[in-house]
């Protein structure tokens, strides 16, 4: 039986373990929680730092695992590549995680190339440096983290007053104390998961990203189909896959986040080297293709054959469960609530636990999927549902 070892063993790598179980590999995962919920389904498990990267590997070499994935996860990148090149299994390569965990390298490759039309990009180690460049500057700018995920750390800035408490923000959210300004565009957002294999790069999907209001910039929900024109889909798939040969991403799962302004002009504004997360590669990418993409990912990690071939597409929506905040003092019985168009719905809350303030994905208590005739009336049918299970939660006063 293989061995597989799965980094990260929080809720969307849960989908991965399980999924790994069921095509009857031997899973093992690693996580600094010792109360991760994927421990339960994996075969054995250890509370690691999955940024360890040592620690990791030790655990690796001693278990002789076939393969090793991470999974809707940036943090734990760098330690599965890491993981992969020194044991000689498939994997990205380890100078292109580093690069790939670097926004501001990333931006600089993708402004040289040409590739999309983000045009002024600056990076701050220690808020004392802005002077440097604030007269440069043209506003509106987005700041953010180099190196964070789950839209922690964001702002959007119209003026100087605001740029350095804006920077101080991302670099208290960044692992390597380091914050990226870029141009602010507006426009629409969209996600577009791909996949590259021996040399050929798969886009499996195009989503529509409904957006929070700012001051905060966050994920709401997917939905895909895109509701894009095919010419404007093969438009973001010429530019995504250039941008994956110009960064060089040999292996694995890729997640970007695009924008096409009011012109619609393409923008790349983050990239992932990992599955996405959000449900995009655990439930949206599977329910609206057909493809088994977590199958695929396990299977691309230890070497065996892969299918792209599509068993069925239909219009998949979710809402992030981004509820009124308190702390909650009973739970209703959700199943009650779900209509003949949820697919699947999940919630993380427990009773006595607080409900956050909605500032970034992790912020989040769950998730409605659910389908429709439109992407619009699956959107409306999760959204709608949202709203009726933040209202029957009882809060403590």
């Amino acid at each position: 039986m293989k061995k597989l070892l799965v980094i990260g063993a929080g809720l969307l790598q849960s989908y991965v373990i399980k999924r790994a179980k069921e095509l009857g590999l031997y899973v093992l995962a690693i996580d600094r929680d010792p109360h991760a919920i994927g421990f339960q389904y994996a075969d054995e498990y250890e509370i690691i730092d999955i940024i360890n990267k040592k620690e990791s590997l030790s655990y690796a070499q001693r278990h002789r695992i076939d393969g090793v994935l991470t999974a809707a996860s940036d943090y734990g990148v760098l330690t599965t590549s890491y993981i992969a090149q020194k044991m000689n299994l498939p994997g990205l390569d380890y100078a292109v995680a580093k690069v790939v965990k670097d926004k501001n390298v990333i931006r600089s490759l993708l402004a040289h190339h040409q590739i999309d039309d983000i045009k002024q990009h600056y990076e701050i180690c220690h808020t004392e440096n802005i002077h440097r460049i604030k007269k440069e500057i043209i506003y509106p700018v987005i700041v953010k983290p180099c190196d964070a995920s789950g839209s922690r750390g964001i702002t959007r800035v119209d003026n100087e007053n605001d740029l350095q408490e804006a920077c101080s923000f991302a670099i208290e959210n960044s692992l390597t104390h380091k914050a990226l300004i870029e141009s602010f565009i507006k426009g629409m957002e969209f996600g577009v998961e791909s996949f590259v294999h021996k040399g050929a790069i798969h886009v499996l999907g195009i989503l529509k990203k409904d957006m929070a209001l700012p001051p905060v910039y966050a994920e709401l929900g997917h939905r895909m189909p895109s509701g894009l024109s095919q010419s404007m889909e093969e438009k973001i798939k010429i530019i995504v896959t250039s941008a994956i040969e110009t960064i060089g991403i040999n292996f694995g799962s890729v997640n970007m986040d695009i924008l096409i302004s009011d012109d619609n002009k393409i923008s790349i504004i983050d990239i992932g080297a990992r599955m996405g997360g959000n449900l995009i590669g655990s439930h949206i990418i599977p329910l609206a293709t057909g493809i088994d993409y977590m199958g695929n990912i396990i299977k691309a990690a230890i070497d065996d054959d892969i299918d792209w071939n599509k068993s069925g597409e239909r219009v998949v929506a979710t809402s992030i469960l981004a509820l009124t905040p308190g702390i909650i003092k009973s739970i209703p019985d959700f199943k009650k609530m779900m209509s003949h168009d949820v697919l699947d719905y999940v919630f993380i809350k427990n009773i006595g636990e607080e409900i956050s303030f909605y500032t970034n994905n992790l912020c989040g208590c769950g998730y409605i999927i659910c389908t429709g005739d439109t992407p619009l009336s699956a959107h409306e049918s999760a959204f709608h549902l949202k709203d009726i299970i933040d209202k029957s939660i009882d809060r403590y006063v």
